[in-house]
């Protein structure tokens, strides 16, 4: 009797981990279908930028560096941008408004505040919109030399 119990368990548990390992297949499978209809077709806007990086070389601590990214949509849509954020608050990103159609030129403002900022900086400004790909980054970097 006790043989049959224990067999009775071991038959359960290998059914409860083949069960397990079917329900993970399915939530790859939908996650990988998800992810694929999150690429913008083939006529999307594309954000081409004149210079994805501005080096503002060495300021003093406490300086502001402003920077305009030029950007043309080389597309077939119109570009809409839907946010931009920056890697710390000490960035601030100004997108466009309005949408940039076909063949048309955009800017994005970016300002960087150096206080209490000391050293090699590398501020990041990730750019969401419906191009394709429909994730961008600039990049704003120099160095901060401490106030004396």
């Amino acid at each position: 009797m006790k043989k049959i119990f224990i067999l009775a368990i071991t038959t359960l548990s290998f059914a409860a981990c083949r069960n397990a390992n079917n329900s993970t297949a399915e939530i790859s499978t939908a996650a990988v279908e998800n992810s694929t209809s999150a690429i913008a077709p083939a006529d999307a806007a594309v954000i081409t930028f004149e210079r994805d990086i501005f080096d503002f070389e060495k300021i003093e601590e406490g300086a502001s560096v402003e920077h305009e990214f030029k950007f043309k949509n080389t597309g077939k849509s119109p570009l809409i941008i839907s946010n931009a954020t920056a890697t710390c608050g000490c960035t601030i990103p100004e997108t466009p408004k309005e949408p940039i159609l076909p063949g048309k030129e955009g800017v994005i403002k970016v300002i960087f505040n150096s206080l209490g900022k000391a050293g090699m900086q590398d501020k990041v400004v990730t750019i969401t919109s419906n191009a394709n790909p429909n994730i961008n980054t600039v990049h704003l970097v120099g160095e901060v030399l401490a106030k004396k």
